[in-house]
């Protein structure tokens, strides 16, 4: 017997099939086997076409039943993670009325801002725990000033997840989770926020219907069945964002536990019990996936978008475009710590909130043309999106969490030693990498749901790291003097876009 996992990212939908007994992933899937497409028909515009992320959920399952020869009959409850913050609007009849205005597009943050100032600062921050920024009620927002007409045919707004789960089950619905990384729950009086609602013109029914994380929220309808290749009837039972999925995951659970992606961004999440934000909302905290109004569990989270998608680019532009991310890291690792002063900003994939929703664009510099080679450059790439990690990290720490272990899948760019070694070395913290990914979470998390696993600790049973990078407190020194240039240039970006 099997759960199913779903993880619809910006890149790829991926899906795993865990047998229930050894809570083990027996295969894994996605598609497309190159990035989806991301739509910027504007610079800071990022969209994509919902029915692509369904088109590519249908051929990774087809492919996913076609490894295993699993029998469809024998999938007994299935998970969804999904890319937060999106805005997907549909109409009466469920039809998407637009392509979603998806996370790393930052088009709303100047409204974000104006809304942060005329609704109040004390008021976002004490009871929606973040400013408006650029989430979804801030994408709305812009859809209600600038498509009215698309507006007001608007029966329902929902999350990439609350999308597939509406494809899977026909139920429109969503969670308290969900409603948090949309900026749409009030943490104080735990419940919808309609003050900020009626304050931005938006009837509350606009929202879907709210189900717990962990429950039966729909079942899986003919139509639905006919297309994936499973039975009619199996329920979806779980729900969460990517990071908080992500954390779920890692058993990251319980305050002061840390867990971290690299993925196309850069995530670490760190759980706690306190209700509490950042007065200049450079991280954000949500509803964790086991917050309820009796024990606050609240995923803070710090968010850097040009990770992996900087990894990316170096490859597929950049000296020989036909390298492998392996021979990319084995070439990289002939070069020095610091890269011999060459220093690259991560941060081109939209508007950054470690750095006060500034679109700075990424940055090269201190190029020595009688130094400074391709392999510069890929060692200059992984330390840069490393040392963007600490100094959101200090943040973090203004903010109350101080980790000594971050979880993480050995997957994107933890698979780097180079990566993971000057993350370790200069946060002076552990990393512990598990054989795991989201789509695995969302399996279990939906045997939870489904009250096949009674418990969490029923969940994570046989749940092992297999490998840890501690630091090197012998290259400290030179982390610390590498660091300090990065910062530098850094500052020096952010002077030039403030004037």
């Amino acid at each position: 017997m099997y759960l199913l996992g779903y993880d619809i990212g910006s890149s790829s939908v991926k899906a795993s099939l865990v047998n229930i007994d050894t809570r083990k992933s027996i295969a894994n899937a996605w598609f497309p086997k190159n990035e989806m497409e991301i739509t910027s028909v504007k610079r800071g515009w990022a969209e994509q076409d919902p029915e692509i992320w369904w088109d590519n959920l249908k051929l990774a399952t087809r492919d996913l039943l076609n490894k295993t020869n699993a029998n469809g009959k024998d999938i007994k409850a299935i998970g969804i993670s999904y890319q937060m913050h999106g805005l997907i609007c549909i109409d009466h009849s469920h039809k998407v009325l637009r392509p979603s205005i998806i996370w790393c597009d930052s088009r709303a943050v100047s409204i974000g801002e104006k809304v942060f100032k005329t609704f109040g600062e004390e008021y976002c921050l004490n009871h929606l725990l973040n400013s408006p920024g650029n989430f979804t009620a801030a994408k709305l927002k812009w859809v209600q000033e600038n498509e009215p007409e698309l507006f007001e045919k608007t029966f329902k707004i929902l999350l990439p997840g609350d999308y597939i789960a509406l494809k899977l089950t026909g139920e429109v619905n969503s969670t308290i989770s969900g409603y948090s990384e949309g900026i749409f729950w009030d943490f104080k009086n735990n419940k919808p926020a309609d003050s900020l609602l009626h304050h931005l013109g938006f009837s509350p029914d606009i929202l879907p219907d709210l189900v717990p994380t962990f429950s039966e929220q729909g079942k899986v309808t003919l139509k639905a069945s006919a297309e994936l290749g499973i039975s009619q009837g199996i329920p979806v039972t779980y729900r969460a964002g990517d990071q908080p999925n992500n954390a779920f995951s890692l058993n990251v659970l319980n305050p002061g536990e840390i867990a971290a992606t690299a993925g196309t961004s850069g995530v670490v999440y760190g759980v706690s019990d306190i209700v509490s934000h950042d007065p200049q909302s450079r991280i954000n905290t949500f509803a964790h996936v086991n917050h309820t109004n009796l024990q606050s569990r609240l995923g803070i989270l710090l968010c850097i978008n040009g990770t992996g998608i900087l990894n990316a680019w170096i490859r597929k532009n950049i000296g020989n475009t036909g390298n492998t991310y392996e021979s990319m890291n084995e070439i990289a690792s002939g070069i020095s710590i610091g890269s011999d002063g060459l220093v690259i900003l991560p941060f081109g994939n939209g508007a950054e909130r470690i750095l006060g929703n500034r679109d700075t664009g990424s940055w090269l510099g201190h190029i020595s043309f009688n130094t400074h080679s391709y392999k510069h450059i890929l060692r200059a790439t992984q330390e840069g999106i490393a040392f963007a990690f600490h100094y959101g990290m200090q943040i973090m720490k203004q903010n109350g969490i101080h980790p000594t272990i971050i979880r993480a899948g050995y997957a994107n760019m933890f698979m780097s030693t180079i990566f993971s070694e000057t993350l370790a070395g200069i946060t002076g913290t552990t990393i512990e990498l598990f054989d795991t990914d989201g789509a695995q979470g969302a399996a279990k998390g939906a045997g939870l749901g489904a009250g096949i696993y009674h418990s969490f600790e029923e969940t994570f049973r046989e749940f092992y790291s297999i490998r840890t990078i501690r630091p090197d407190i012998n290259k400290l020194s030179q982390y610390q003097e590498a660091y300090a240039i990065w910062l530098e240039s850094l500052n020096h970006l952010i002077t030039l876009n403030s004037n």
